[in-house]
């Protein structure tokens, strides 16, 4: 009997809010086998006094580096969160020393629209957002799969992988300059 050839193994860097670590822990944990985890951890960066800008190319550069994938672990808060979205800026640019990368989002079991076929936008990383619209669109998103899908989540790094030179990613938007206040769920009431 033969098997379907397993996708590559993938840099993969994992942008999310420090409120839901214990999810971005079990994904780079269950992943091991399958990615070469490029995330930044809490502290690695100073950003005090340094400007949007270069904590960006920071990000960029140092962290995101070599990566061929980001995933969005999407939370209820996530969608406020200035280094999420400078993560995901970041990682759609194209540079002299870095690619950019592949693109997904994976809704998570605490997020509201969790289970549910269609996402309010406005709870999702916006920059995540732009890119998940249209027939052939940059990014996908996808419901935290459980404990034993690590086949799908791999297929779906696969697939960013291989979008990451198709539709051009949509880079528009100004970066957040800083996190966006209110309860997690104000985006709800859109």
């Amino acid at each position: 009997m033969s098997y379907p050839p397993q996708p590559p193994r993938h840099k993969v860097f994992v942008s999310f809010h420090h409120d839901d670590q214990k999810y971005k822990d079990w994904f780079v944990t269950v992943m091991k086998g399958d990615i070469v985890d490029k995330s930044v951890e809490d502290g690695d960066i100073d950003d005090r006094n340094l400007k949007v800008e270069t904590i960006s190319q920071k990000i960029r550069d140092d962290f995101i580096a070599d990566a061929t994938v980001t995933i969005v672990l999407i939370g209820p808060c996530t969608w406020q969160r200035k280094h999420v979205d400078w993560e995901i800026g970041s990682s759609l640019r194209a540079t002299k020393r870095n690619s950019r990368c592949g693109l997904l989002g994976i809704r998570l079991p605490n997020h509201p629209d969790f289970g549910r076929q269609k996402y309010k936008p406005s709870l999702i990383p916006q920059r995540l957002a732009d890119n998940c619209e249209g027939d052939d669109p940059y990014a996908c998103i996808y419901d935290w799969p459980g404990q034993q899908a690590t086949d799908q989540i791999r297929q779906w790094i696969h697939k960013a992988f291989q979008r990451r030179n198709g539709t051009p990613p949509n880079n528009r938007r100004i970066q957040f300059g800083r996190n966006r206040s209110g309860n997690c769920l104000d985006g709800w009431k859109d």
